[in-house]
C-alpha cells in the first residue's frame, strides 16, 4: 500500500488509469490513493474543443492529472488533463516509477526483518518520507551516504536491513554536465584576466567543475556528480562566475550548454 492519504489535495498531480469514457467525460482510478475513482470533465481533457473523446484518451490508459476539486462528503474528485505541460507529466510518471520501486525495496526490507510489509509503514517508513520528501529519496542517501543515513536515524534495528537493501538494489547516480564557455579580453592584462575568469569558475566547487581548454577563447566547462539538479546549479554558478569576472575586467563571455 502507498505511504500516502486517502485523498490528493487540490493542485497536486495525480498518477491514475483510465476505467470508462462517456461521451460527457472519462472515470479513472488513484493509482497512489487506493483506486479510488475520480472524473475528468469533457472540457478538462484537451485545450480547444474536443469533437471525440477517444482521440485524447482510452480505456487503460495510465495518465497525470492535476486535481482540480475534491468534495469528501461526496466522495467526488475531479480532475483535468489539460492543466499541465509535457515537462510536468514526465516529471510525475518519473517520480511514480520510482516510488513503485521504493515500495518493492521496502517489501525486501520487511522480510529480511522478518515484519508484514504494512508494519513497516508505521515503524519507519512514514517517518522517512516525512524526513526525506520520498521513499526513494531515503533508499537513494542510504545507498549514496551511508554514515550520513545513519547518523540521521540512529542505531534503530531496521537500519541496518535498510542500508543493505538499497546498498545492493541501487547504484548512487552519477551525473555529468558539459559546455563551451567562451571568455575574451584584449586589453593588456588579457591573458590574467582570462585565466582568473576561468579560475573562478573551478572555485565555485574544485571538486566537481573542471574547466579545459579547446582552442583559444573557448573552453569546455564540466560538472560531475551524483544529482541532476545540484549539477545543473553548480555549472550555472561557475559559467556565471566567470563570464561576470571577465566582464568586470573588460572582456567578453559566453556560454553553450553540450
Amino acid at each position: 500500500m502507498p505511504l500516502r492519504g486517502e485523498l490528493p489535495e487540490e493542485g497536486e498531480l495525480v498518477v491514475a488509469t483510465v476505467t470508462s469514457i462517456r461521451n460527457f467525460g472519462a472515470f479513472v482510478t488513484l493509482d497512489e490513493y487506493n483506486k479510488r475513482e475520480a472524473f475528468i470533465h469533457l472540457s478538462e481533457v484537451a485545450t480547444g474543443w474536443v469533437k471525440y473523446i477517444r482521440d485524447h484518451i482510452r480505456e487503460g490508459q495510465k495518465i497525470v492529472a492535476r486535481v482540480l476539486r475534491i468534495d469528501p462528503a461526496k466522495a467526488q474528485i475531479d480532475l483535468s488533463l489539460k492543466r499541465i505541460n509535457d515537462h510536468q507529466r514526465r516529471e510525475r510518471i518519473q517520480s511514480w516509477k520510482n516510488e513503485q520501486r521504493a515500495m518493492r525495496l521496502l517489501a525486501v526490507v520487511a522480510t529480511a526483518l522478518k515484519l508484514e510489509e504494512q508494519a513497516t509503514h508505521e515503524l519507519f517508513a512514514e517517518g522517512l518520507v516525512e524526513k526525506y520528501g520520498s521513499l526513494f529519496h531515503a533508499f537513494e542517501l542510504a545507498a549514496a551516504d551511508t554514515k550520513k543515513f545513519q547518523k540521521e536515524n540512529g542505531k534503530e534495528p531496521w537500519v541496518g536491513a535498510f542500508l543493505a537493501t538499497a546498498q545492493e538494489s541501487l547504484t548512487p547516480p552519477h551525473v555529468t554536465i558539459t559546455g563551451i564557455l567562451e571568455v575574451r579580453s584584449t586589453g593588456p592584462d588579457g591573458l590574467e584576466n582570462v585565466r582568473a575568469a576561468l579560475l573562478s569558475a573551478e572555485k565555485v566547487d574544485p571538486e566537481a567543475v573542471l574547466v579545459q581548454y579547446v582552442g583559444a577563447p573557448r573552453y569546455r566547462v564540466q560538472v560531475e556528480g551524483s544529482q541532476y539538479k545540484q549539477v545543473e546549479e553548480t555549472l550555472r554558478r561557475a559559467t556565471e562566475a566567470a563570464i561576470e569576472k571577465i566582464k568586470a575586467s573588460g572582456g567578453e563571455g559566453s556560454f553553450v550548454r553540450a
